[in-house]
């Protein structure tokens, strides 16, 4: 029996879960929420970061039911991510990892989201479109590594959707994207995008400056709507990950497909890939908000198989990097 406790921190949620052998015993999560049309700052990030973190600790032991004494490993957010967040998190990891005299492991960020994607949907062998906030990917594993086999060359799609919202003074509770796949639910007609695949890879920012403009000039350009822009900016960026994903099914011969990131709560998106999958004689993988959502279970559990599989993280490394690739990291855990 191995029990871990992650942190993570890396943008604008704080959470703290704890894993036992694959069963989540606590996964509580607080989210910094700025007015309609702000985006978050990192030292105001971290700050709320730092005002919380003791409480959801507390909290978190309260729900799981244990004590510190009973923990194996201490797991934290090595990034990628804002510095300050993962800054002021880690150094909580740290102090308690002393404090409980526990091996510490510094876990990256999209590979806690990929562990927990496929423990919670029981996919085997997935292509990963991993889409956030401030990540897009398409990964595949191959030998010990997790394959970037397509990515964004600019912008991130999350950031895409907060950026558009926040234009749009759409409200930031629970979320800027979520509140974007509504109105989108709204809408009458499609709008053409520019529509920009290269390659593998995906490019948002000229889509995002050109539907910024439109937004703009709603007035003046009578015969669309907020709605409207809503739905063909998802339909766009969403038929773009598809396409790639696709691609990249058929290079690797995949009859599995998990969505992960906190984009890949959209239904929309969830129902555009059901189509290719089937279309495919393919499965989709997906999980809810607990998961797909940044949360500390997924950073315990990823730090769990590492600890299972002999990774520890030497106390003078216990760093962060806001860059740090998925295809940097040894899975020593899978075969």
């Amino acid at each position: 029996m191995t029990i871990a406790i992650g942190f993570e921190g890396s943008a604008n949620k704080l959470g703290i879960g704890i894993m036992k052998d694959g069963e989540v015993l606590a996964n509580e999560r607080v989210t910094y929420i700025t007015p309609a049309g702000q985006g978050f700052l990192p030292r105001d990030t971290a700050r709320h970061h730092q005002a919380h973190i003791l409480d959801l600790l507390d909290k978190t032991f309260e729900v799981a039911k244990i004590k510190p004494a009973d923990i194996d490993v201490v797991c934290y957010t090595k990034g990628p991510g804002i510095a300050a967040p993962l800054v002021s998190v880690a150094v909580v990891a740290r102090t308690v990892a002393q404090l409980w005299k526990k091996p510490i492991i510094g876990v990256n960020h999209c590979i806690g989201h990929i562990e927990m994607g496929r423990l919670i949907t029981g996919a085997d062998n997935p292509i990963v479109l991993y889409v956030s906030g401030g990540n897009t990917q398409i990964i595949a594993y191959n030998e010990k590594r997790y394959r970037i086999f397509g990515e964004t060359i600019d912008i991130a799609v999350g950031n895409c959707l907060d950026r558009f919202a926040r234009v749009l003074k759409l409200s930031n509770e629970p979320s800027p994207g979520y509140n974007i796949e509504i109105a989108a639910q709204a809408a009458e007609k499609f709008i053409p995008l520019p529509y920009c695949v290269k390659g593998m890879d995906v490019s948002f920012s000229g889509l995002l400056s050109f539907i910024e403009e439109r937004a703009s000039n709603l007035v003046i350009n009578d015969g669309y709507s907020v709605e409207d822009l809503c739905f063909s900016l998802q339909e766009t960026v969403f038929a773009m990950l598809v396409e790639t994903t696709e691609r990249a099914m058929a290079h690797c011969n995949s009859e599995e497909v998990l969505i992960v990131g906190g984009v890949g709560c959209n239904k929309r998106l969830q129902e555009m890939m059901q189509i290719m999958a089937e279309e495919r004689g393919a499965k989709l993988y997906a999980t809810d908000e607990r998961y797909c959502i940044d949360n500390g279970a997924m950073i315990a559990q990823a730090g769990w198989e590492m600890f299972r599989s002999g990774q520890v993280t030497d106390f003078e490394d216990t760093t962060c990097t806001q860059r740090y690739r998925t295809d940097e990291v040894d899975v020593t855990w899978r075969d």
